[in-house]
């Protein structure tokens, strides 16, 4: 869904006043930010409601950060602490980098969608209940001995008993489902109810379940029905005395046509955008693996851009399909996780030594082996880095926001097609799914991708003869030749064994090995990224970066905390209320760890401490101590989940003050 900004938003807002009037003896309150948790069953259609709501909330102009957790079963078992599903929003009128820390609200559609999150919510937060399902069974389920909402174990809390099951059943009475079908549309009702509490529109979302329902119209119909009923529960019952406005944040954005986006939809879109750039067919071999499933699925609909999708029998199959389509002069594009990484990391060694432009896409989560296959993590970077046998460099690309995965797919093919060599495209779980606004570029905005095939013999020998040497490299980026097959005169030896520098024929010459290996690495050592930003405000070269420098009290920082991936948000964030409470701390964030942009090391020296936050258990502060010689303090998380702001500021804090 898209918006202009800002004069559509405020038109948003305008429809939005003139056509749901609060009902009499109802006080709306306005708020600046707000952090919902919707949590239910795997079954209970959660992380549909908090992407509706999601939607809608993008419609009318918010900033938002979203975060959906959910089970790796399908049906994970009901009512039980392991099968809670949940999706939480963060949305505010300035703005936002994170999910939230904690919620303002949640919305426990059971016994065990309470006890799983009640620990994250704060005092005074409003809990919205549904009763319907505390039975003594549903409660001893979950180790509740006494109903929670009688025994005065919330009354640290505002909590709002709604029987939304009984609700639900009600108001979809003339129609002709069973119970346990209008059951099921229950998530419709907490969705309106949420709707009117928040002031947002609704049209969005009745268009999408008559188009997501349109086989089955008396179904479309029920849920709008629960819908339009929770809306109306809101703006009668005595229960609810308050609704809440979240104003648009219309000046948090430059001019322009957004949309919201998920990390893994936007890395689609970067990668389609790319092969249009390049004037390349993009091909993606694949397996299905969680969470990197979603970019197969979204580039198999895009077909009338020249992507061909191939879904294959397994991981090798489908990188090897990948890197064949390489061969012939597509963009090439493999995609997976941390296990499919494994599997794959054969013939990303053959594609290092064909020295041919490949993609791989790794969609980092919990390990090791089948680990948390629907959570996140960040430990897969030094599995990119040297998960191969032999000396087989590759370039790696990082995105820190889900808009940030579209720029990072166009980074990631520029290298792969410039330098002719696989690049490791390094997203995780908590960008794939999370989503936030994007602004759609202009074309004139992308970059220019082409490529120049080789066309002919280029070079000639001692007796005049022209012939082709396919590792006859470009002197500035010591990329070889890009030879399409079939083209006359430019047949050459391929495999994986070891190619003689320019003709390319077959060499055990121990001196040719030697060159060959370092040129490979010099030629990823030599690939062109942007120098890393510091964002320190006291800086006396007053360098910027994306906080602008606002809160800093001036004085130069001598803590430089340093990221990578999607740790972007929750640093940011911590950085903010450091500099908020008057502190002074400097920030960077990496999106080339492979190389390293070359002011790095010059960067690091600058500072006495560096702090580096990272899901794992110190990869990236690895490859620093062992890059640059520097006492890198790790702060390493790997629970699953991304890191909240809170807990950041804290270590830096301790970090500044020790």
């Amino acid at each position: 869904m898209t918006s202009q900004v800002s004069a559509q938003a405020e038109q948003a807002e305008g429809a939005l006043v003139g056509d749901q009037q609060r009902g009499p003896g109802k006080e709306v309150r306005r708020l600046d930010r707000v952090i919902i948790r919707f949590a239910g069953d795997s079954g209970d259609g959660m992380q549909l409601t908090g992407d509706r709501f999601t939607s809608e909330t993008a419609s009318f102009g918010n900033d938002l950060s979203t975060l959906p957790n959910f089970p790796a079963e399908i049906r994970a078992p009901a009512g039980t602490l392991p099968g809670v599903s949940s999706f939480q929003l963060h949305f505010a009128d300035h703005d936002i980098l994170t999910p939230g820390d904690a919620p303002n609200v949640l919305v426990a559609m059971n016994p065990a969608a309470l006890k799983a999150n009640l620990q994250d919510v704060p005092r005074g937060a409003e809990i919205i209940v549904n009763t319907d399902e505390f039975t003594k069974r549903a409660m001893a389920k979950v180790g509740y001995a006494a109903s929670p909402l009688e025994d005065g174990s919330l009354e640290a809390y505002s909590v709002h008993p709604v029987p939304l099951t009984t609700l639900t059943v009600e108001a979809l009475k003339d129609f002709e489902l069973t119970r346990k079908e209008a059951e099921r549309s229950k998530n419709m009702f907490a969705l309106g109810l949420l709707s009117w509490m928040y002031h947002r529109p609704t049209e969005g979302t009745e268009t999408f379940l008559r188009s997501k329902f349109a086989k089955k119209p008396h179904l479309a119909e029920a849920n709008v029905a629960a819908f339009r009923a929770g809306w109306n529960f809101g703006e009668t019952t005595e229960d609810f005395a308050v609704s809440y406005e979240v104003q648009p944040a219309s000046s948090a954005f430059p001019p322009g046509t957004y949309r919201n986006i998920s990390g893994n939809l936007a890395l689609s879109y970067g990668l389609v955008a790319a092969s249009q750039q390049a004037d390349l067919p993009l091909f993606l071999g694949s397996y299905p693996i969680t969470p990197a499933s979603d970019i197969l699925h979204e580039l198999s609909r895009h077909k009338n851009f020249g992507v061909r999708t191939f879904q294959a029998e397994d991981e090798i199959a489908g990188i090897g399909a990948a890197l064949g389509a390489a061969f012939g002069g597509a963009l090439a594009v493999t995609t997976t996780s941390g296990p499919g990484v494994a599997l794959k990391s054969e013939t990303i060694g053959l594609a290092v030594s064909l020295e041919l432009p490949l993609l791989i896409v790794d969609i980092q989560r919990g390990g090791p082996s089948t680990g948390l296959p629907t959570k996140t993590e960040q430990a897969d970077l030094l599995q990119a880095m040297y998960g191969r046998n032999g000396e087989a460099p590759v370039p790696i690309v990082a995105p820190r926001t889900p808009a940030d995965c579209f720029d990072a797919a166009l980074d990631a093919a520029r290298i792969a097609l410039t330098y002719r060599t696989p690049v490791f495209l390094l997203s995780d779980g908590y960008l794939a799914n999370g989503s936030e606004p994007w602004r759609v570029p202009d074309l004139d905005e992308l970059p220019d991708l082409r490529v120049q095939f080789a066309g002919g013999p280029n070079h000639t020998l001692a007796d005049g003869t022209e012939v082709f040497w396919p590792y006859k490299r470009d002197p500035q980026t010591l990329a070889r030749p890009w030879a399409v097959p079939g083209t006359p005169g430019l047949e050459h030896r391929i495999g994986g064994i070891e190619k003689q520098d320019g003709t390319g024929n077959i060499s055990y010459d121990p001196a040719n090995h030697d060159f060959m290996v370092r040129t490979r690495q010099a030629k990823v050592d030599g690939i062109e990224v942007p120098d890393v930003t510091v964002d320190d405000p006291g800086a006396s070269d007053g360098a910027t970066g994306p906080d602008g420098g606002a809160g800093s009290d001036g004085g130069a920082a001598d803590t430089l905390v340093l990221g990578w991936g999607s740790t972007y948000g929750p640093i940011t964030a911590a950085v903010r209320r450091i500099r908020g409470a008057g502190g002074a701390v400097a920030q960077a964030h990496l999106r080339h760890l492979n190389p390293f942009p070359r002011n790095l090391g010059e960067v690091l020296a600058r500072y006495e401490k560096v702090v580096v936050p990272e899901m794992n258990l110190g990869q990236l502060a690895t490859l620093l101590r062992a890059e640059f010689l520097v006492d890198v303090h790790s702060h390493t998380q790997v629970s699953g989940m991304p890191f909240k702001a809170e807990e950041l500021a804290r270590v830096l804090k301790e970090a500044i003050d020790d």
